[in-house]
């Protein structure tokens, strides 16, 4: 692993400075947020910088004490230089991960839509089971879920179900699970055990405060229609749901809550998010050759995880990892696992590209 240089360990510290000095200065309320945000951001990173500068200071320091002539003071310098050697190449790479470039969007909060694929009724079932693996794995890490729109399954589950998940680090976290997954186990319905395979699509898009995207009111139409709403005793009978069409992509989105006017600030978000997306693929298709070291994400027709049930199998085809655990995966207390496992691929695929370049 490359050695940091201290002119650039140096720089985190002289920014984390000059933002500490700003926030003293500054009365303007969005200024303040802002400078306080990036200083709860810089705040780990500096202080593991320190650590490593005074690691190299101490190294030098007892260094020069082995050439001071002094035995007695030579030989606790020996000690005190075994130490650092030990401890200094876990603070660098420590540094190096810390230093990584970071996905602007990885604090935001998402949208989470899921969607049976090929399998008919048992895709529905599949896509609530995803569905309800996420929202368990949201309350473990103390994240909210407010579904926005679903449409069930004729024999349970979802044929589509959309949802705000909003918390701590959400998209940072979630974005890996864009893509195709599929399922292999014997339906309910199947007679003969025979093994099926179905699958759903979930798409994760990242839903930062204050999008700055201006929709003109000639840039869309907005039709109402009557809600089906969460469907059983909730079914909402008048005409309060609300379709916005993006003229220009043919983007549509939809909010079927009971209140016409909170179903047209819904859909309008959900507009802007979707257009937001919009511009992250295209800038992210202009980097291609720059996310080639990464994980692929975002891509709703790529083919990222299998759930095989007879095995109590899952694996994630991205990175190699097969788990045992299905149970637990599909539950959502053991998702973390999977994740945990795509974050750490990527931070040493990105850590490799850092050291070649």
């Amino acid at each position: 692993m490359a050695t940091l240089s201290l002119s650039r360990l140096q720089q985190v510290i002289d920014r984390y400075e000059e933002v500490e000095a700003r926030m003293g200065a500054t009365t303007e309320t969005d200024e303040i947020i802002a400078l306080s945000k990036e200083h709860a951001e810089l705040k780990p990173v500096v202080e593991k910088a320190r650590e490593v500068i005074n690691a190299r200071k101490g190294l030098e320091e007892a260094q020069a004490l082995i050439s001071s002539g002094d035995k007695e003071m030579a030989e606790l310098a020996e000690m005190e230089i075994e130490d650092i050697r030990d401890r200094l190449p876990d603070l660098e790479s420590e540094m190096q991960v810390l230093l990584l470039p970071k996905d602007v969007d990885d604090a935001a909060n998402i949208v989470l839509e899921v969607r049976a694929g090929t399998g008919g009724d048992e895709a529905a079932l599949f896509a609530g089971d995803l569905f309800r693996m996420y929202t368990r794995y949201a309350q473990i890490m103390g994240w909210k879920v407010d579904i926005v729109d679903a449409s069930e399954g004729d024999a349970g589950g979802y044929k589509e179900i959309v949802a705000n998940v909003s918390g701590d680090g959400v998209f940072g976290h979630m974005k890996w699970e864009s893509g195709v997954h599929r399922v292999q186990r014997v339906p309910a319905t199947e007679t003969q055990g025979r093994i099926h395979t179905s699958a759903a699509t979930v798409a994760v898009l990242p839903a930062p405060e204050n999008i700055e995207i201006d929709i003109k009111p000639e840039d869309i139409r907005i039709d109402t229609m009557r809600s089906s709403g969460a469907g059983g005793q909730h079914v909402n009978t008048t005409d309060s749901a609300v379709r916005i069409t993006h003229l220009a992509t043919n983007i549509v989105v939809t909010s079927s809550e009971k209140s016409q006017h909170v179903n047209r600030d819904k859909a309008m978000e959900q507009l802007k998010i979707r257009l937001y997306e919009k511009q992250r693929a295209e800038a992210d298709a202009e980097r291609a050759e720059a996310r080639a070291s990464q994980i692929g994400t975002g891509d709703r027709s790529q083919k990222v995880r299998t759930y095989n049930y007879p095995e109590n199998r899952v694996t994630d085809h991205r990175i190699g990892l097969t788990l045992y655990s299905l149970d637990k995966i599909i539950a959502g207390d053991k998702l973390n696992d999977v994740i945990e496992g795509l974050i750490t691929e990527d931070r040493a695929r990105k850590l490799a590209a850092m050291e070649a370049s």
